[in-house]
């Protein structure tokens, strides 16, 4: 007796804004996720064991081979992305960006210079570019020399950046800048300034395979893909 076919809907190709990301279920078993937001239709799939250019490369390749033209892309950050949708519109994912530079400087750094940093990054959201970029200039104005800090090794009798961490928070909201607020210079293309249309969408992913939890590999991967195709 043959299994139930799952009808996947027609999604008519257009131009499109996309928002794309993975989530994983393993440390090697992901699921990489191009989706239009506006269309709320997820465009095309793909298991991945890491996280790659080369894995968005190809989901680009795959929607655009069904017509879809993209007009602008909201990414998490990661490196190699920005390659990828270098021709369009990018988007960094604001809410990402928050977390990386909590990431490096904890929700209470215990610097000045970080607790400074820290406000600053949680105000990305309710800034725009320019305002971003004055706020950050004169964090560097007052830290700068701080940042550049170095200690002695003894050992390896090498130096090294002092605050490693901060110096990171600070080059990744600096070098992010041009791209967290793209979505205000194309207000005619509606682009969302987070992941958040896949976030909801990952979070009922895993939800379905918690409960499905003793499904084989196979039979779990059968199960994503019938639920991305809704």
């Amino acid at each position: 007796m043959g299994g139930v076919v799952v009808k996947k809907p027609f999604v008519r190709p257009s131009g499109v804004v996309v928002v794309v990301d993975t989530t994983f279920f393993r440390r090697t078993f992901g699921v990489a996720v191009i989706r239009s937001p506006h269309l709320k239709k997820n465009l095309a799939w793909l298991e991945t064991k890491t996280e790659t250019a080369l894995t968005y490369h190809e989901l680009r390749w795959q929607i655009e081979k069904k017509g879809f033209e993209i007009q602008a892309a909201v990414i998490d950050g990661k490196p190699g992305l920005i390659e990828v949708f270098r021709d369009v519109p990018i988007q960094m994912c604001q809410f990402h960006q928050i977390a990386i530079t909590t990431r490096y400087l904890t929700t209470k750094p215990k610097l000045l210079a970080g607790q400074t940093l820290r406000h600053i990054s949680l105000c990305i959201t309710k800034s725009n570019q320019d305002e971003m970029q004055k706020l950050l200039d004169g964090w560097y104005a007052t830290w700068g020399d701080f940042l550049k800090q170095k200690t002695y090794n003894p050992i390896t009798k090498r130096r090294f950046y002092t605050h490693k961490r901060l110096r990171s928070a600070y080059r990744s909201i600096a070098r992010n800048l041009p791209h967290l607020y793209t979505y205000q210079k194309y207000p005619e293309l509606n682009i969302p300034n987070t992941t958040n249309s896949l976030d909801g969408s990952f979070a009922h992913l895993k939800d379905m395979l918690r409960i499905h939890r003793g499904l084989s590999k196979a039979r779990k991967l059968k199960l994503i893909d019938e639920i991305l195709s809704k």
